[in-house]
């Protein structure tokens, strides 16, 4: 049987078996659940296991519960990112189809870009490159004033004018919009 000597002589293995019960309640105070402490201090000593040189430690038992509170402290972070990232499986389900998925939307949403592209076909060819650049491309008006050799004023009143047409076609055939 052998006698246990001062702290500074025990081995980490020691110290952790003394102090285990401690260990596991400081990292109880910090997740909140007894299961939880005891998987972070079994994460505590494979990682003490596995570090290289421990014997030039002096106080043991501190460091112990330095490495137990910080995996602590890292498990309770995680947990809470993890819960406001994931959702439960039933709320997945919950969740419902969009309804612009249906192929009724689907085939009238295409029906309005059909017209929209007929729209943007009526106009000038400067305008509608104006617009194009601007609108869906993100050009700046000055950029395209460059491109085009005209003033930036005159790019806005462009696009102005293409928005306008467009509004109106779309207005013709869905009064709603």
């Amino acid at each position: 049987m052998r006698q246990v000597g001062s702290v500074e002589s025990q081995t980490l293995c020691d110290v952790f078996t003394t102090h285990r019960r401690s260990l596991i309640g400081v990292a109880e105070r910090i997740t909140g659940c007894r299961h939880h402490a005891e998987d972070v201090v079994q994460d505590a000593f494979l990682k003490l296991l596995g570090a290289e040189s421990t014997s030039s430690i002096r106080a043991k038992a501190g460091y112990l519960m330095m490495v137990v509170r910080n995996l602590a402290i890292d498990h309770y972070r995680r947990k809470g990112m993890e819960s406001r990232l994931l959702v439960a499986e039933e709320e997945g389900q919950a969740v419902s189809t969009p309804e612009a998925a249906s192929p009724e939307n689907v085939n009238v949403n295409r029906e309005l870009l059909q017209t929209l592209e007929s729209a943007l076909a009526d106009l000038p060819e400067r305008t509608r490159y104006a617009f194009e650049m601007h609108r869906i491309h993100g050009h700046s008006q000055k950029d395209i004033a460059a491109t085009l050799g005209v003033s930036p004023t005159l790019v806005n009143f462009m696009i102005r004018d293409a928005l306008i047409h467009c509004r109106k076609t779309m207005k013709r055939i869905d009064p709603l919009s």
